[in-house]
């Protein structure tokens, strides 16, 4: 069970879950005429269970295949090296077969919701393990091309949450807070990790290194992160008191983001990482509240 945990990041496949959990809430809310029908139906919670399940499945998937192509890699960091495939407690043709079973079944339960969710959850896959993962070697672009599938969980819960699936103006949103919150996020572990993430020759910070340069892109792409955060309110899907705590949260992460700047220090790079791991269950929570409370 240990290694199972550490082939499917457990923590990281849970936010995604809770992420995808959130949004497919809110647009069962949105489309409350569906033939789903309302928050209360039996449908609507056997729905929502095959999007976990689903969803988890797909997200385990990703990371299995990850961890197969990084296997020599995982073998050279202090994070990683005591995953099991690295550590030779499983051979990658295990993980592979593993990884291909959870991606055939977690892809199944979400196309039964229906097609576009399927499609959404393939095409994440895809870019994550096979785009995002060589990347990290190549190029500081790997985190815009990670933040894509960092970021559709909150889109495919939306159109899971819609008998058809559709693409509309909230879920545009909702991707969009959590595709610009990836980038402070990635950035702050990328800082406090830097050294082990040499090891393997990853290249994650902007400017490749703990420097001014990273340090203010970070810091700028906190300021954006503060309108978009917004977008709910100033949309009308939401009310005062989100927009209240999406501003009191974003301005607690710009001063986090400008203490990095200000120090360049690996603390100043913890608490901001930190600081992301409230921040984005904060405001999707507050979110739902408010839309499901409307």
């Amino acid at each position: 069970m240990r290694d199972f945990i550490k082939l499917v990041k457990l923590r990281l496949t849970l936010l995604v879950v809770f992420s995808a959990s959130i949004s497919f809430i809110i647009a069962v809310k949105a489309n409350g005429g569906n033939t789903w029908g309302s928050l209360y139906s039996t449908t609507m919670w056997i729905n929502w269970l095959k999007l976990v399940v689903g969803g988890f499945l797909v997200t385990a998937a990703a990371n299995c295949f990850n961890e197969v192509i990084e296997v020599n890699l995982d073998r050279l960091m202090k994070r990683t090296m005591d995953r099991p495939m690295p550590a030779g407690r499983m051979t990658t043709g295990q993980g592979l077969v593993l990884g291909l079973g959870m991606g055939v079944a977690g892809t199944y339960l979400l196309g039964s919701l229906n097609v576009l969710t399927g499609l959404l959850s393939v095409f994440s896959i895809i870019l994550y393990a096979f785009a995002y993962t060589p990347l990290k070697r190549k190029s500081p672009v790997a985190v815009f091309v990670g933040a894509i599938p960092g970021a559709l969980p909150a889109l495919i819960g939306y159109v899971a949450g819609q008998p058809h699936g559709r693409i509309d103006e909230i879920a545009l949103i909702l991707f969009a807070i959590q595709f610009v919150w990836q980038f402070p996020h990635f950035w702050a572990i990328a800082w406090v990790l830097d050294d082990d993430y040499k090891l393997a020759g990853f290249r994650l910070l902007p400017s490749g290194k703990r420097d001014r340069t990273s340090a203010v892109i970070t810091f700028v792409i906190t300021l954006v992160l503060l309108p978009v955060s917004l977008l709910p309110y100033l949309n009308h899907n939401a009310g005062i008191v989100l927009a209240i705590v999406s501003l009191i949260m974003s301005l607690i992460f710009v001063y986090q983001a400008f203490n990095l700047l200000r120090t360049l220090e690996i603390s100043s790079a913890r608490k901001l990482m930190f600081g992301s791991f409230y921040y984005l269950p904060v405001v999707q929570l507050l979110f739902l509240f408010d839309f499901v409370g409307k």
